[in-house]
This record gives structure tokens, sequence and C-alpha cells, in this order.
């Protein structure tokens, strides 16, 4: 189902012998547009340090969507590798975070998750998420991993949810207004729809806008074009901001614009 991203903002995730503390933002990968990590305030148990947790982790939700249960243990996440949480994080990072976590690689495999759409489907037939200790050959290929992307300086390409809600919004015309937040599937954690509130333009509207219609994002000047005219995103179906849109709703946006079926655009729907 579709979720906004603030609403993961907050969130308890919990290790499989106790709690690891609460989200605080998300990480996404900005050529997918799919959520790579969770960032979580620990809290006093870990000195309040801030980790990454992967949507590899996950293994349920409960009470309602405000806590996540994951198959990490405390002691994993306690010994993980350190992150510069104020930086955008670079494949470098994630190379680390996979390797130490003994995740399979989801880059270069076509698929959102390298095995598949979902995070669950690339751990099929992987075997339990462990420290990657007794698999040396693996960890020949992290160490060359690392070095390739260290010699190759790698840009950074994950980038902070919260950060990007600020961006300004270019239509094909103009100005049109800013990203207020996300919506993501919380089954591929892919982002669905960025939130665009063109109250800078015209007050009061919010409408939807599918990652496939942006044309750039300037990470330098904080700054999302999509190719789109201000006529039609003030044409289009309105947001609701207390209502997540139906799978009718959605369909209504995507004819509005003369696009494909959402389903197929984004392989199924996402909606409840």
């Amino acid at each position: 189902m579709l979720r906004n991203v603030d609403d993961l903002y907050g969130v308890s995730l919990e290790a499989t012998d106790g709690p690891i503390g609460e989200i605080r933002d998300c990480y996404f990968d900005d050529q997918s547009w799919t959520v790579r990590f969770f960032v979580v305030e620990t809290g006093p148990w870990l000195g309040g340090r801030t980790v990454l947790i992967s949507p590899l982790a996950l293994r349920g939700v409960h009470g309602a969507g405000k806590s996540l249960s994951t198959s990490v243990t405390r002691a994993q996440v306690k010994g993980s590798p350190d992150v510069d949480t104020s930086k955008p994080v670079s494949r470098q990072h994630e190379v680390e975070q996979f390797g130490y976590y003994g995740y399979p690689f989801y880059w270069g495999e076509g698929q959102l998750w390298g095995g598949g759409a979902r995070p669950g489907m690339s751990l099929a037939g992987y075997g339990s998420v462990e420290l990657p200790t007794e698999a040396r050959a693996r960890q020949k290929f992290v160490d060359a991993q690392l070095r390739l992307h260290r010699d190759r300086g790698d840009d950074p390409h994950l980038r902070s949810s919260r950060a990007v809600e600020r961006y300004h919004v270019h239509a094909a015309d103009g100005d049109i207004g800013h990203v207020e937040s996300f919506l993501v599937d919380d089954q591929a954690w892919a982002v669905r729809y960025l939130v665009v509130n063109t109250s800078d333009w015209w007050l009061g509207h919010r409408t939807l806008v599918a990652p496939q219609w942006i044309v750039d994002i300037s990470w330098l000047d904080a700054t999302v074009a999509v190719e789109l005219t201000r006529q039609a995103i003030k044409d289009a179906p309105a947001y609701d901001a207390q209502a997540l849109p139906s799978p009718e709703q959605e369909q209504l946006l995507f004819d509005h614009y003369g696009r494909a079926d959402h389903r197929d655009a984004f392989g199924g729907s996402t909606s409840a």
C-alpha cells in the first residue's frame, strides 16, 4: 500500500532482541527512486548514535504501522559501519553496509532490489541474514567492490527525503511550487509520487507527480524539473492530504497527463 513518507518519521524499529530506535529520515536512490535506508536515531542504549537500516531487514508491521520489526540483532546494529548522515551517502557506504549485514547487492541486476521487485524477493534462496564472517569469498568480493568505488570516486547517489521535501519544482514553462512530501509503496519501498504544493503560485492546490515525469534534478540548486506545463498541473486532480489515492484516482491522474496505465508504470496497483 501507499504511505506518506512523513508518517514514517517517528516509527519505531525493533531488532530481534529489543528496540533499535526511531526513523528520522529516509535515503532514496536518485536513479530508481527506491528507499535504500531508514535513518534511525538509536537513543540512549547506543548513545544516541544514528544508524542506517535497510528495508531488506524488515519482517513485519505492528501497531497500525507505528512499529516495524527487523531480522537484525542489537549487537549487529551496534557493530554496523559508521556513516555521516549529514552528508549524502555514496555507493561506497552502501557496499560497506550491505557487506556487513551480508545482503545481496542490488545494483546491476535490472530490478529495484537486484533479484526482485521487493526486498524480500532479493533474499529468496540467499540464506539467513548474518554477519559475513563465514563467507570468505563474499568478503573478498565486498573488498573488491570497495576498492572499485574508491578508485572510481563515485558521486553520491542517495538522497535525504527530508532535504528534497524543500526542493522547488519547475514546470516546462515556469515555477510551479515545491516538493512537500513523497508517497512510498511499502512493499517495494519505491517512491511512487512526489506531493507538489503549488501554493507558491496557485493557492491551496496539491497534486501528485510521478518520478518518471521528472526530467532533471539539480542537487546544487535544490530544484526538480518536470516535463509538465503549469496549466496541466493546475488542472490535474487535487491530492487530498487526509486520504491516500485509490487506484481509480491514480488512473485519473495518469489519464489527465495522457500517460500509460499506472499499473503498467508501477508493475501493479500500489494502493490498498
